[in-house]
């Protein structure tokens, strides 16, 4: 089989459409031989990035990361992360949260490319 490979332009689109859209592809549901224990032969690209359209109240949605140690929660707002990272790096955060926490989580996440 060879690698199928999908472009999503996200000028002017909300953040929550084009991560749903790349999570479908990810996952495959828009393939006929849609089979859950097996990762797609797909790459995603999404273009665009900086150009998304973020309202101001998404933009104060917070994103938490811990350390494991006490006192380690870190929290950070949409915006201050897209000023700081870029939108590419919103924009991974939120297919990833939209996808399963198992076993082919890394390998779906490395068939994301995204691009400011």
């Amino acid at each position: 089989m060879e690698k199928k490979e999908y472009i999503i332009d996200a000028t002017n689109k909300r953040l929550g459409r084009v991560a749903s859209e790349a999570a479908s592809v990810l996952l495959g549901k828009n393939t006929t031989s849609f089979v859950k224990n097996v990762p797609t032969e797909v790459t995603v690209k999404i273009t665009n990035a900086k150009s998304l359209d973020v309202s101001e109240k998404k933009g104060k949605e917070t994103f938490a990361t811990y350390s494991g140690y006490p006192g380690g929660l870190k929290k950070e707002t949409l915006s201050h992360l897209g000023t700081r990272r870029g939108y590419g790096e919103v924009v991974r955060r939120v297919v990833a949260g939209m996808l399963p926490k198992n076993k082919l989580h890394k390998p779906r996440m490395k068939n994301l490319e995204v691009t400011e």
